[in-house]
């Protein structure tokens, strides 16, 4: 079994590295946010103080972190701040399970090839219900030496796992899926309300749509209609399973890839303007599900109650 450090130990994190304690490896972790990491302690991580006192000792690094500035002050470090790369040994194995930017990706790759330190960039899908149940979808970019040993060691965490290519082939893989699933989001969201208007049940509609050409998963997983899907937000007033502002991150980073390749992502540009909007009226912290009370006019929707936070 492996020596782990873990970086990063939030509402994707914790769970994962549970399960790599599951699986019989010792795992050390840290978060800023004590509360998270005594979670995770309660799992079998063994606490550490710092970063660099998770990573230190460890065979293999994990991160899981909000947005690319926390991946490159982690892994690269910065103002004289060491970072991972700086104190982990040589021949480690690092995984960043963040998804950042296509710029931060290469420069984390170059950065470890520097230091002799093997890194794979490794983005993840099926979020925070994902982590728990162990069947997160893994995207792994690097050589493929390293990239062998990484999709071995995820499989505690994950459904399914694939070694999409090169360097930030993983990251490349997130963004593109996640530009996917917010349009897919937009879509089941005026399906969803086109339907009530003209009479539908919701229950009827949906068990339809999901098995017809509407289908998709967030139309099976964030229905935007209470009392129809069991893990829709819309059932808890829209509290987050993931998050506007972590949407409007992701989907930022997939607009500005496809700026760079010169392409046209239009759709993708109305999906950015409808979380912009959310996080503009302060609920940024409110599922991103929550763009559906866009297509009401007077900016309602079921199963949102504004005045109770």
């Amino acid at each position: 079994m492996a020596a782990i450090g873990w970086i990063g130990l939030g509402h994707m994190g914790s769970p994962m590295a549970a399960h790599l304690v599951g699986a019989g490896h010792d795992v050390a972790g840290f978060d800023v946010d004590p509360r998270m990491a005594e979670h995770a302690a309660s799992a079998g991580v063994r606490l550490m103080t710092d970063a660099a006192a998770a990573a230190r000792d460890a065979d293999v690094v994990f991160t899981s972190l909000p947005r690319s500035e926390h991946s490159r002050r982690v892994l690269i470090g910065d103002d004289g701040h060491p970072g991972v790369f700086d104190v982990v040994r040589r021949g480690a194995l690092v995984l960043d399970t963040s998804t950042v930017d296509v710029e931060t990706s290469r420069a984390c790759h170059d950065a470890a090839e520097a230091r002799g330190i093997r890194f794979v960039d490794s983005p993840v899908s099926g979020g925070i219900a994902g982590a728990h149940a162990g069947t997160l979808t893994f995207m792994l970019g690097g050589d493929e030496q390293a990239t062998s040993e990484a999709a071995a060691l995820v499989q505690p965490m994950a459904g399914h796992v694939f070694v999409v290519g090169g360097p930030t082939a993983g990251v490349a893989a997130k963004l593109a899926n996640n530009l996917m699933l917010f349009i897919s989001l937009q879509a089941s969201s005026e399906g969803a309300r086109l339907a009530e208007a003209l009479g539908l049940d919701p229950q009827v509609f949906h068990d339809l749509a999901t098995v017809s050409s509407g289908d998709s998963w967030p139309l099976r997983t964030w229905y935007p209609v209470p009392g129809v899907v069991e893990t829709s937000p819309a059932n808890r007033n829209f509290d987050a399973t993931f998050t506007t502002r972590l949407a409007e991150k992701d989907l930022s980073y997939a607009l500005a890839a496809g700026d760079a390749a010169g392409l046209d992502l239009a759709a993708g540009r109305l999906a950015m303007e409808r979380f912009a909007r959310l996080i503009d009226e302060g609920y940024g912290d409110k599922d991103c599900s929550l763009v559906v009370k866009y297509v009401g006019r007077d900016g309602c929707t079921p199963g949102f109650d504004p005045s109770a936070g």
